[in-house]
């Protein structure tokens, strides 16, 4: 059985992007925007205080996904404790393309490892990446919420893998976060099983352009963001998102869907010029980029 640190470890993850138009299952991007989250390890029993967004649907028992994501790391790491106590404070907007389900796996194993006393050397940040990959099925917005930044990521076989990227400084973000949430199995279960060669090569190229633009040219961030194998698709669980896309887009703004959606999400180097854009009722995200990923405070 592991050895467990006396009293509360503190962490906090960003919000995360992923796909970034063309970059489908690949490209993730952490934001400025984090959930801070609270454990300490008890004689016995579990006990989740949650408060902010998404206080009122998430459940509090062992069924939580942070809660079951410091289970799987404590497996990992040689057992369970006696007891938890577990304080979440939400701010990535749930169900809207903003990473909250990537942070809240990311969150519980970076608790549960900071509450085992060697715990960093059981479970390195590559071990922790794989993990958290597994258990959200991909890792393109795991990878970013663990490692900070703009990460490339995939998966051959069984194999799990993700490299950062450089990002311009000049870069930031503007997210045009809808009232109403979308399923990401809801966004996914619109996806066709195959889609045409021509839409295909024309991902590859765009997405391998992105990664120069955000690395350091700007000015292709609107041609590098154009995607053909997702977003139109989705458009019927989220027809404003994608209206507003390309409102944005035939103005010059490098728009994308965030993630499965509905959240819309411009990479820009402007500053506050798109404020007046945002649809009433929406909510509209300043946000920088995030480099640091998972931090233990």
């Amino acid at each position: 059985m592991p050895a467990y640190v006396d009293g509360e470890v503190r962490v906090s993850v960003p919000a995360t992007s992923a796909n970034l138009g063309p970059g489908f299952d690949a490209l993730g991007l952490a934001l400025s925007l984090r959930d801070e989250l609270a454990a300490e390890v008890t004689d016995g029993g579990l006990r989740v205080d949650v408060d902010g967004a998404g206080a009122a649907d998430v459940p509090r028992d062992e069924s939580h996904l942070v809660v079951r994501s410091m289970r799987a790391a404590f497996e990992a790491l040689g057992g369970q404790p006696a007891g938890l106590r577990l304080r979440c404070h939400n701010v990535i907007p749930h169900s809207r393309g903003l990473g909250s389900s990537s942070a809240a796996i990311v969150a519980g194993l970076a608790l549960a490892r900071a509450l085992v006393i060697d715990g960093g050397e059981r479970l390195d940040d590559d071990a922790m990446f794989r993990l958290a990959a597994d258990l959200e099925g991909h890792p393109d917005n795991v990878a970013p919420a663990l490692y900070g930044g703009f990460v490339v990521s995939g998966q051959d076989d069984d194999r799990f893998w993700a490299a950062n990227a450089p990002v311009a400084p000049s870069i930031s973000a503007v997210a045009f976060v809808p009232p109403n949430p979308v399923e990401t199995k809801v966004a996914r279960g619109l996806l066709p099983d195959v889609v045409p060669h021509a839409d295909a090569a024309a991902n590859a190229g765009r997405a391998a352009l992105l990664v120069a633009a955000l690395g350091g040219r700007p000015d292709l961030l609107l041609l590098g963001t154009r995607d053909r194998l997702h977003q139109d698709y989705r458009e019927p669980a989220m027809p404003q998102s994608l209206e507003l896309v390309r409102a944005l887009r035939g103005d010059g703004y490098a728009a994308i869907v965030s993630g499965a959606g509905p959240t819309v999400l411009v990479l820009t180097t402007g500053d506050g010029e798109l404020a007046g854009r945002c649809p009433q009722e929406w909510q509209l995200l300043e946000l920088a980029l995030d480099t640091d990923g998972v931090t233990v405070l």
